[in-house]
């Protein structure tokens, strides 16, 4: 499940007209992009079901890297980011969203403007019913 909500996730955020300022959207961070780019920075999951239905709870961590002076300059960004995420349809082939919920963020200044911001979220999924 881990990897199916990887890649739905990548795809969702991908597919929002209000991020398309961003130059590269992956899982990992990319090895070619000129910022501002978002990729996956990390994600971990443990057994999150019931006795008849097999879950996970996963969490993954986004990394969001600009180019700016200002130490707020790319707070509409992640703000558009954290909606996005919030938003993620329940329904998705290999598993169902159960609850989306932020976790914390941290950001910090790097050498020549560049900005990092990494944004943690809790997905508690479900596996599909077999039938």
């Amino acid at each position: 499940m881990e990897n199916d909500l990887r890649a739905a996730l990548v795809a969702w955020l991908a597919a929002d007209p209000a991020l398309t300022g961003i130059n590269a959207i992956e899982e990992e961070a990319p090895v070619r992009a000129s910022p501002p780019w978002l990729g996956i920075a990390a994600s971990a999951s443990v057994d999150w079901g019931t006795k008849d239905h097999p879950g996970r709870e996963i969490r993954i961590a986004l990394e969001l890297e600009t180019r700016t002076d200002l130490a707020s300059g790319d707070a509409p960004l992640l703000g558009a980011i954290e909606r996005r995420v919030l938003n993620l349809p329940p329904f998705h082939p290999g598993f169902e969203v159960a609850s989306i919920r932020f976790l914390r963020a941290r950001s910090e200044a790097r050498a020549n403007n560049l900005r990092a911001a990494l944004i943690e979220f809790r997905f508690r999924l479900f596996a599909p019913i077999q039938e």
